[in-house]
């Protein structure tokens, strides 16, 4: 049985000009850089741009990764640094709320949204729903922690600041998302009883 190749060993690979093994580590990677751009972008299609713009800076920085963290740790770090410039070009193409086809997909958007918190009975489904409610911020270290199950120490190297205001900042979004499940279920509970 053939032993899978650790991240360090596929960076090594493909620094040596097997290029072929920058695939398996997308591959690895991919679902939870995707998950942490759409808890930025909050939707799809930004979503994927992100992530496919982190693989490839990646790629093109593989040579300057230093190993003394793990190479997840530096691919969110990218993956966080592109997300924040992304919505911040993307703020700037705003328009008018008084924009008739403006008004009309925030409608939809409402009205889909609530459509769609019905349709979800599972608690899986009323976490995302909540995690998708939060500021960008709360929902990256939120998903990094549970999901990515990254430490307070590597989620401080990727937002660049120290590991207690990580831990601080971690338990007022645990507070915040609370608030969103209380609110998402509320109409749950009244419906059962």
């Amino acid at each position: 049985m053939k032993q899978e190749l650790t991240d360090l060993e596929l960076i090594n690979d493909v620094l040596t000009g097997n290029t072929g093994q920058y695939a398996v580590l997308v591959k690895r990677h991919q679902r939870f850089v995707f998950t942490l751009a759409l808890r930025f972008a909050k939707n799809r299609e930004d979503a994927e741009e992100i992530a496919q713009d982190c693989f490839v800076k990646a790629y093109k920085a593989l040579g300057s990764f230093k190993q003394t963290a793990k190479f997840s740790t530096w691919l969110y770090t990218i993956t966080y640094t592109t997300a924040m410039t992304f919505l911040r070009k993307k703020r700037l193409d705003t328009s008018s709320i008084n924009d008739e086809e403006t008004f009309l997909q925030l409608e939809n958007h409402i009205s889909g949204f609530s459509a769609n918190v019905y349709e979800q009975k599972d608690s899986h489904g009323f976490l995302n729903e909540a995690i998708k409610l939060l500021l960008p911020d709360d929902a990256a270290i939120i998903t990094m922690f549970y999901k990515g199950e990254q430490s307070l120490e590597e989620i401080a190297e990727v937002l660049n600041m120290e590991a207690n205001t990580v831990k601080v900042k971690l338990y007022r979004a645990r507070q915040r998302l609370k608030e969103k499940l209380q609110f998402l279920l509320k109409d749950e509970v009244k419906e059962l009883l």
